[in-house]
């Protein structure tokens, strides 16, 4: 809000009768000066210093910075044709990647079929079913998402990677890019788009993937203060949730941050886990791991939510504070899932934390099994902690090599080791 505020007098005569010719000549004079006062009023906010842009878009010299440390993608969809926008970074022009392969029926079409894929196995998933108890079989989910990741491999991800020179890790330092995809491309799992029965054919083969809502978003997390002393993490763990499928891994990933953190571990377990008490959490650790089922509402995702003692911690609730923490982890369901109705929203659960200060953030796309996830924070633990330390900036990095892992030993299964994705610098 502007440090100002103001009080419009214009006002009329409410005794003529609506619809007259003095009437409506008073409404229109009423209207014009309401216009001037609107201006005005604008002018004086835009000289209060750092509202320079109040309500102007981001200035473009503002903005490619954003690609400095990596280029950023952003996937334009439309119903006349469909471009990927790269910012490169400070002097350099924005790119414009055409995409002749990519249509805006193809995009509905695709991500219809993988709501409905992942819909059934998060139904499955949260039940606490495994293979044998499944309602999709496997092979057809596992076939679903592949022609899901092969799509946006030639329509998109391939051109743009290929354009960039992208091709995998030179001299072992691997490249990053940063997604920001438009429209119903919010759903999709875009870093780990390939064809991954061919080496090098993948996102995952060629750079370290993170997204970011906006890209004012990844420079105001660049720009934001790091934490200049070893912070805290708490822990929110919920083995038992009424109405879901219990989580028996979240001893071990509890048994696993303390082992890394020690005493710099808070943890909120079971009863504990409540939501005026994580909230207040939040504001006091720097770093914050949740292992509890999540939810999201895609007609309404406002509403999603991490599953507490005492209720829902919604995407509204992370919302309204401003928390100014280096690292998120949500090992919980659908973290990072959008809604369909306004899908250029990044309303989610992992885009809240992002946006209220947590600079990394880690979450799932969908429902995934408790013990993969568990492996999977164990593996990126290991690469961010040294001497009990969390570095945040190795949480890309550390979920890469972490994914790559998981796909190396279940190439066949790419809905164990799709949904995990990083969001941050």
């Amino acid at each position: 809000m502007c440090p100002f505020s103001a009080e419009v007098t214009v006002g009329f005569d409410v005794g003529m009768t609506p619809g007259t010719p003095d009437r409506y000549a008073q409404d229109v004079d009423r209207r014009m000066a309401l216009a001037r006062e609107w201006d005005e009023l604008v002018t004086q906010a835009r000289a209060i210093d750092g509202f320079e842009d109040f309500l102007r878009p981001p200035r473009a010299e503002r903005l490619l910075p954003a690609g400095d440390e990596g280029p950023v993608v952003i996937v334009n969809v439309s119903r006349w044709r469909c471009d990927a926008l790269v910012v490169a970074g400070s002097g350099a022009e924005v790119d414009v990647v055409q995409l002749p392969e990519l249509t805006q029926a193809d995009v509905v079409t695709h991500v219809q079929a993988y709501l409905d894929a992942v819909g059934a196995r998060q139904s499955d998933a949260l039940r606490g079913a495994r293979d044998a108890e499944v309602t999709i079989s496997s092979a057809d989910l596992e076939a679903d998402l592949d022609r899901c990741l092969l799509w946006m491999w030639d329509a998109f991800a391939r051109p743009v990677l290929d354009h960039l020179r992208l091709h995998g890790p030179r001299d072992g330092v691997w490249p990053r890019i940063w997604w920001c995809p438009t429209g119903p491309l919010t759903l999709l799992p875009i870093h780990a788009a390939g064809r991954h029965d061919v080496p090098g054919e993948s996102v995952l083969d060629r750079v370290i993937s993170s997204y970011t809502p906006t890209v004012r978003a990844l420079i105001d997390a660049r720009s934001a203060p790091v934490e200049p002393e070893p912070g805290r993490m708490l822990f929110v763990g919920m083995p038992q949730t009424p109405g879901q499928a219990a989580l028996p891994n979240v001893e071990r990933e509890q048994t696993l941050i303390e082992s890394f953190l020690g005493a710099s571990c808070t943890p909120l377990i079971g009863e504990a886990a409540t939501r005026d008490r994580v909230l207040i959490g939040l504001s006091e650790h720097g770093w914050a791991h949740f292992a509890c089922h999540g939810e999201q509402n895609l007609a309404d995702p406002s509403t999603g939510g991490l599953l507490l003692h005492d209720g829902p911690l919604t995407v509204t609730d992370l919302g309204s504070g401003q928390h100014g923490g280096e690292f998120a982890y949500l090992s919980g369901c659908k973290t990072a899932v959008g809604g369909v109705n306004l899908p250029d929203e990044a309303i989610t659960l992992a885009a809240a934390l992002h946006y209220t200060g947590y600079r990394h953030v880690i979450a799932t796309l969908w429902s995934v099994w408790d013990a993969e996830a568990a492996q999977v924070a164990a593996d990126v633990y290991e690469a961010m902690v040294t001497d009990g330390v969390l570095h945040a900036e190795r949480a890309a990095e550390a979920l890469h090599h972490a994914v790559r892992a998981l796909r190396a030993a279940r190439r066949d299964r790419p809905s164990v080791w799709t949904p995990f994705a990083h969001t941050g610098p």
